[in-house]
């Protein structure tokens, strides 16, 4: 990859980096010598994770716990004077924090869980990106939203998780007009089906969680971290705006087919 503002601004922040598809992008970004500074709630797995990217390359690793729904704490992190230096130099952010809870519909779901998933995916996403843009548009860099394929199309049980996606799909492109002419690019990327904790997380129950992928092929976060990578890499005259994503198991919500 080829990082088209020069070998300073190879500095990337990634929130949700503990595991699935921000694990990966922090890996694949090590390869490509990036700096890294990695967040997610759970500081054991960041710091196993940070190991393993400067193993593979990367110039330097800070971790630091946060949590994007806590407003505070997104504050206080980037007011850390320890950290400033880092966002001073900051051309990549990958907004990767985020989760589904519950299936259940509308009149019967958890208005506990729809809180989090708002909070999350929408308000912790938006709270990053404010807090980080100043540095992103001085140095002409690149912000890659995760977002889905459920922001396009929902489903029984998904309303509240699709909104939230449809959210993020929207801020992307508004932010993209927002930041027009001032060299910065802001991408969506959409995925399908991607194994990961997500259904873990989404179910409560690692068993049923592995059910939703039986008889099929599902994307991994690895080739996900590639769609995030090669996105970045184009020459900055080119914005990818939005990448859909699926396995070719899936030909759409709810069209799967297992062999």
């Amino acid at each position: 990859m080829e990082a088209h503002t020069g070998e300073s601004s190879k500095f990337a922040l990634i929130t949700g980096a503990s595991s699935g598809i921000g694990e990966a992008t922090a890996l694949r970004l090590a390869t490509e010598k990036f700096g890294l500074l990695l967040t997610a709630r759970r500081q054991d797995r960041l710091e196993s994770l940070a190991k393993r990217c400067l193993e593979l390359g990367a110039k330097s690793v800070p971790v630091r716990k946060l949590d994007v729904s806590d407003r505070s704490q997104v504050d206080d992190f980037f007011s850390d004077p320890k950290l400033l230096p880092l966002f001073s130099k900051m051309h990549v952010l990958v907004n990767n924090a985020g989760l589904a809870k519950g299936v259940d519909k509308m009149s019967s779901a958890s208005m506990d869980d729809w809180q989090v998933m708002l909070d999350t995916n929408v308000v912790g996403l938006l709270a990053v990106t404010r807090q980080a843009l100043p540095h992103i548009i001085k140095n002409r860099g690149h912000i890659v939203n995760l977002g889905s394929v459920a922001g396009r199309w929902s489903y029984p049980g998904g309303a509240v998780y699709s909104a939230t996606k449809a959210a993020v799909r929207a801020v992307t492109e508004g932010l993209r007009m927002d930041v027009q002419g001032t060299g910065v690019r802001v991408t969506n990327i959409a995925p399908g089906m991607v194994e990961t904790e997500f259904s873990d997380v989404r179910l409560g129950d690692e068993a049923a969680a592995k059910k939703i992928y039986e008889g099929m092929t599902p994307l991994s976060a690895a080739d996900i971290a590639d769609c995030i990578c090669w996105s970045l890499s184009r020459p900055a005259h080119v914005n990818i705006q939005e990448m859909i994503v699926f396995p070719t198991d899936q030909a759409g919500i709810g069209y799967v087919h297992r062999g």
